[in-house]
Parts: C-alpha cells; sequence; structure tokens
C-alpha cells in the first residue's frame, strides 16, 4: 500500500477534527453517521458535508449504506493520516522517503525527523490477507460490535514498541525504539541485511550458535520471539544478528510455551541446512534451557500494554496461524509473491503515478499490469480496498 504523505500540508484542522471524529465513533459504530461526526467533530451538520466529501476523494474514508442510514468508515489511508499528524506534531516524523519493504501485514518506509537523521517507519495492517475471515474474529469484541482491523494493527504495534522498548533497554540486539502512534512505529535504521537474501556466511556455525544463544537469552529472560526466522533477522556486515519484528512474542508461561520455543529453534536449524549445508546436532530444549531467571514479560506487562490487549491480539495471532496451516500448501521460496498469482489487492491511488515532491519525498512508481479489469471480478472489502480476483474460464 503506497503512502502518500505529501496531502498532509494540504489539510485542514476541520479536516483532521472529522477523520478524528470518525475514528472515535468507529468505537460503537460500523458505520458512523453524519450526525455523530457532527457531534463529535463540534463542525455545524450543514458544513460538515463539503468536509465528508473531500475527505472521500483523497480515499481516506469510504461512504457505506445500511438498513437505517448512511454513514461513513475510515480506511487505512485516513488512519495512516491519523498517526502521521501525531508524530509530526511530536518531531519523530518530518518526511517521508522510499518504501524499502512489505510484509503480508506491514509495509515499511525510510523517514527523517526533525533532526533530518533517517529512520524507519512500519505501518502495521492486520487484515489484508484476512478480510474473508472477518466474521471468524468476533471473539475479540462485544457481540454488537463488528472486529475492527485497525484496532488489531493498533494492538499489534503497541505490543511491537512495548518489546523492543524492554528488549533495548536489556542489551538485546534489537533496534532502538523512537516513537509509537495507532499501528505507526518509528525505530533506529540499521546497516544491516535480511537473513533470507544472504546466500553465503563465512561461518556459518558461529551464527548458527549466536542465534541459539539468541533464543536461550530470551527464553531466560521470561521471552519467545514466537516467529524466529529468516524474515525477522538481520546481520550487520561483522556477522552480527539483529532480531526484529515482536507482534508474536509470547511469555514463557505462555500454555503453548514450548511448542514456539521448539519452533522457534526448528525454523533456525531448516534454514542452516537448506541454505548453508550447516547442520549441528547440537540445539536448545524448552526443558533443559528455557530456565526462567528475569522477568521481562512482567516489564512489558508494567509498560502499559494490558494483559486484556496482550489476550485479544494472542488470540488473533494464533487463530491466523490456524488458518494459515489449514490453506492449501504452496512452495515458501523466496521469489514468491505476497499473495496469490490470481488474485490481489488495489489500495487506494496505486492505480495514479505519484508526482514526485520539491523537498524530496518520493516513493516507488506503481507497477503498472499488463492484465485489464474485463479478466477480474471487482470485490470490496471491509477496509475500503478494491479486491480484484482473476477469472477461471
Amino acid at each position: 500500500m503506497k503512502l502518500d504523505a505529501k496531502a498532509l500540508r494540504y489539510m485542514s484542522t476541520e479536516d483532521f477534527r472529522v477523520l478524528t471524529a470518525i475514528e472515535i465513533g468507529s468505537r460503537n459504530h460500523d458505520i458512523v453517521p453524519a450526525t455523530l461526526i457532527s457531534q463529535l467533530s463540534h463542525l455545524r451538520s450543514g458544513g460538515i458535508n463539503k468536509f465528508i466529501t473531500d475527505l472521500i476523494k483523497r480515499k481516506l474514508i469510504a461512504s457505506e449504506s445500511s438498513s437505517k442510514y448512511v454513514g461513513y468508515k475510515l480506511v487505512y489511508a485516513g488512519y495512516d493520516y491519523l498517526a502521521l499528524k501525531t508524530l509530526s506534531k511530536r518531531g519523530s516524523v518530518a518526511s517521508v522517503g522510499n518504501q524499502i519493504g512489505v510484509g503480508k501485514e506491514s509495509d515499511i518506509f525510510v523517514i527523517a525527523g526533525d533532526n533530518d537523521e533517517q529512520a524507519v517507519l512500519k505501518l502495521h495492517r492486520l487484515g489484508r490477507l484476512s478480510f474473508r475471515n472477518v466474521k471468524n474474529k468476533r471473539d475479540y469484541f462485544r457481540p454488537d460490535q463488528s472486529p475492527s482491523w485497525m484496532y488489531m494493527s493498533r494492538l499489534s504495534a503497541m505490543k511491537e514498541y512495548a518489546f523492543m522498548q524492554v528488549l533495548h533497554e536489556h542489551g538485546f540486539p534489537v533496534p532502538k525504539p523512537i516513537d509509537q502512534n495507532r499501528h505507526c512505529i518509528v525505530m533506529e535504521l540499521l546497516d544491516a541485511h535480511p537473513l533470507r537474501q544472504i546466500e553465503k556466511v563465512g561461518e556459518p556455525g558461529k551464527l548458527y550458535s549466536e542465534l541459539m544463544d539468541l533464543i536461550v537469552r530470551l527464553a531466560k529472560h521470561g521471552l519467545i520471539h514466537g516467529d524466529f526466522n529468516e524474515f525477522n533477522i538481520l546481520v550487520r556486515d561483522d556477522g552480527s544478528p539483529i532480531l526484529i519484528d515482536f507482534p508474536q512474542m509470547v511469555s514463557t508461561s505462555h500454555a503453548n510455551a514450548e511448542f514456539y520455543f521448539n519452533r522457534d529453534v526448528d525454523c533456525i536449524r531448516t534454514f542452516f541446512k537448506r541454505r548453508f549445508g550447516y547442520e549441528s546436532v547440537l540445539y536448545p530444549k524448552f526443558a533443559l534451557d528455557a530456565n526462567k531467571e528475569f522477568d521481562l514479560d512482567v516489564q512489558v506487562a508494567a509498560s502499559g500494554f494490558t494483559k486484556k490487549e496482550q489476550s485479544q491480539l494472542e488470540a488473533f495471532m494464533e487463530s491466523e496461524q490456524t488458518e494459515a496451516s489449514n490453506a492449501a500448501p504452496h512452495s515458501h521460496d523466496e521469489e514468491d509473491e505476497d499473495l496469490p498469482s490470481d488474485e490481489e489487492i488495489v489500495y487506494a491511488d496505486d492505480s495514479e503515478e505519484d508526482e514526485r515532491d520539491m523537498d524530496g519525498l518520493g516513493e516507488d512508481d506503481a507497477s503498472d499490469s499488463d492484465d485489464s479489469d474485463d479478466d477480474y471480478d471487482i470485490e470490496y472489502d471491509r477496509l475500503g480496498n478494491t479486491i480484484r480476483r482473476k477469472r477461471t474460464c
């Protein structure tokens, strides 16, 4: 999903008051009526229609009808703007550069703060590939409330930031956390490469040992990464590893702690055997090596990320893993696309060519597609995105 931060400077205070009103109204309404938006934004109902129309044109909100009224909902582009506005006020984000990474549930950009230092902006986007399963997520919400992917994305960002802070303070090799708001995290930009992109290492045994030691060290501090693999490990030029991506991290007191620990170990063993031809009979075991000596899991809970929020996010993550394991098997080659080849999600403004901003704000150009819309069935998900599913003859 593209992040066009240039339009932020042209948005008025009233625009953001309307966006914020829709965000607040979404806590109790799937579709927020205009009357409620007017009340929450403290703008006259007659004049509010102009701001709503402008926000729809900018694809920051979407209009939707229910059986009782026509209302509006926030889409991820509007949520991005609300977070960027706050981060900009704090001085954490002054300009947005190119996109340097994309995952199934996140987008990563290079940014600069008021001090002109480059950093990384990570936007959590849970639900990108799971919009078909929205109804299955109702267990995490009140019976009268529809599930919100933006709420889960905010929890994911809060959790990652809390763990990153605690780990960084205790000397673990993780990026330095800088700021967090809603579904966005600002962190240190490191000069390192993803392990999955590295074809050769001078001493695979040394790196293997360092990674296994890191798994054990985390466990002794009361934590299990939960997704410890080549996609979430960076390697510096000197060969030292850096750990990233913490939304799935759990405590060693978790009911499935041993399963997650063993899975992390197996991921590293499998990757090193496949990529570097390295296999060792020595590897950590949960019962022997995960003796808890410190309580970083307790410190994370004390940081403001509550047990209720933790349980909501863990339940969500576990359901996602269950759905993924029940899906049809496919190749995990690094060249695989994030989405199936017969389907793509088209986000707001992806099809329009961006202009280069005068002060250096830039983005990658949208890739052109050779397929015409006649070859696709068009659908819309609850996030306000368009889904083009290729027709099968």
